[in-house]
C-alpha cells in the first residue's frame, strides 16, 4: 500500500546541540545539576530548533474507536462500553479533563469508529471511518481504503490543530489488544507479555483471551509489512493516530506517546519515516505489564511513573508540567554571573 506522506527531518543537530549544552553549563553554578531535566530541555531545543523552546496551544487528543474482536469477548472484562467512556471524558467525570484544564491543555476526542452514536460536543471531532473494525481472528481488521482513510484524517486532524505539542492516546474497548497483534508482529514481542496475561490453567477468561489472540495471529501468519500488519489487526483509532503522528512530526511538533495504542501507532509511524521518534516523549498513564518491553523497543524511558490505573491520555497530562519546566531551564533562567576576575 502506498500514501502521501508528509517528509520527517531528524532533530540531529550537533551545533545546536552543543550550542544547548553550553547553555545549561553556564546556568549550572545557579541551578545545580538538574539530571534527565537537562536531557529532556535539550531535546526539546533540538525539536523545535531552538535554543528558546516554548509551547503555545499544547493538544492532548484521544483517538476513540471500537473493535471487531470485542464481539469475540475481549470486552467482557471491560466496566463501560467506548462510548460510554467518551461521554464520561466530556462530561468531566474522569480526571484526565480535569488534569488537562488545570494544566493548560486542550482536549480533543476524536470518534474515529465508535459503534454506537456519540453525543454531539464542542470537543468531540466526528471522524469516523466505519462502526467499528471487523473481528481480526476472521478477516482484516480494515480494507486498505479505510487504512488509507484513516491515515488521511489523521493527518488532517493534526495539521487543522493549532499549537506545537500534541499528546496522542487510544481508547476503546478491544484496542489494548489489538495494538497488542500489531506490536506482536512488527516486533516479535510475546502476546502474554504485551498484555500482561498469566498462563494459568485456572485463569479460564485468559486462556480464552489468547485463544482468539492466536487465532488472529495464524489467520494473517503472512502478513508482515507494517501497513499490511496494521490493516491485519489495528483498531481506527491507531490508524488515524499513525497520520497525526506523521503530520505532527514534519511541523517539528512535539508528540507525547501515552498507551499501548499510541506505541502500536508510533511502531507504524516509523517504519513510515523513522525519525518520527525524534519527536516523541513516552508518558506512563498506567503500570500496563508490556509497556516497559514496548519502551525498550523504541529506547526510551517514561517521563513518570506514578503506578497508576487510568485512561490513557492521563499521563500525557501530568507529565506537562516537568515538560514546562524543561522548557523553562532553557527560557526563563538567567545564566549564572561571570566569575570576577582579579585586578
Amino acid at each position: 500500500m502506498t500514501i502521501n506522506r508528509p517528509l520527517v527531518a531528524p532533530v540531529a543537530n550537533p551545533t545546536l546541540e552543543r550550542a544547548l549544552r553550553e547553555k545549561l553549563e553556564r546556568r549550572s553554578g545557579t541551578m545545580g545539576h538538574l539530571g534527565e531535566l537537562a536531557t529532556l530541555a535539550v531535546q526539546l531545543g533540538l525539536v523545535q530548533n531552538s535554543l528558546k523552546p516554548t509551547f503555545e496551544a499544547p493538544q492532548v487528543v484521544l483517538f476513540a474507536a471500537d473493535h471487531g474482536l470485542a464481539v469475540e469477548g475481549l470486552g467482557a472484562s471491560a466496566r463501560h462500553s467506548t462510548t460510554q467512556q467518551v461521554r464520561a471524558l466530556l462530561s468531566l467525570q474522569l480526571p484526565l479533563p480535569i488534569f488537562a484544564e488545570l494544566h493548560g491543555l486542550a482536549l480533543s476526542v476524536v470518534d474515529c469508529g465508535l459503534a454506537e452514536a456519540a453525543p454531539t460536543h464542542p470537543r468531540l471531532l466526528a471522524r469516523k471511518i466505519a462502526h467499528a473494525t471487523h473481528s481480526s481472528r476472521n478477516r482484516p481488521a480494515m480494507s486498505h481504503d479505510q487504512l488509507h482513510a484513516a491515515l488521511t484524517a489523521g493527518m488532517e486532524i493534526a495539521a487543522s490543530l493549532p499549537g506545537n505539542a500534541i499528546a496522542c492516546a487510544g481508547i476503546g474497548v478491544g484496542s489494548t489488544e489489538s495494538a497488542a497483534l500489531v506490536l506482536n508482529r512488527l516486533s516479535g514481542l510475546r502476546i502474554e507479555e504485551l498484555i500482561g496475561l498469566d498462563r494459568r490453567a485456572e485463569d479460564v477468561e485468559a486462556e480464552r483471551l489468547l485463544t482468539v489472540l492466536h487465532a488472529a495471529q495464524s489467520r494473517h501468519r503472512e502478513v508482515l509489512e507494517p501497513l499490511d500488519v496494521l490493516a491485519a489487526f489495528g483498531g481506527f483509532e491507531a490508524a488515524v493516530m499513525v497520520g497525526a503522528m506523521l503530520s505532527a512530526a514534519s511541523e517539528r511538533r512535539l508528540i507525547l506517546v501515552d498507551g499501548i495504542p499510541a506505541c502500536a501507532a508510533l511502531m507504524v509511524a516509523s517504519s513510515m519515516a523513522p525519525a518520527v521518534t525524534d519527536y516523541c516523549l513516552h508518558c506512563r498513564s498506567h503500570g500496563a505489564p508490556g509497556l516497559d518491553a514496548i519502551l525498550r523497543l523504541f529506547q526510551a524511558t517514561a517521563l513518570l511513573e506514578l503506578g497508576i490505573e487510568t485512561m490513557d491520555g492521563t499521563g500525557a497530562a501530568l507529565a506537562w508540567p516537568l515538560i514546562k519546566s524543561a522548557a523553562a531551564v532553557m527560557t526563563e533562567v538567567a545564566d549564572a554571573p561571570a566569575p570576577a576576575t582579579k585586578s
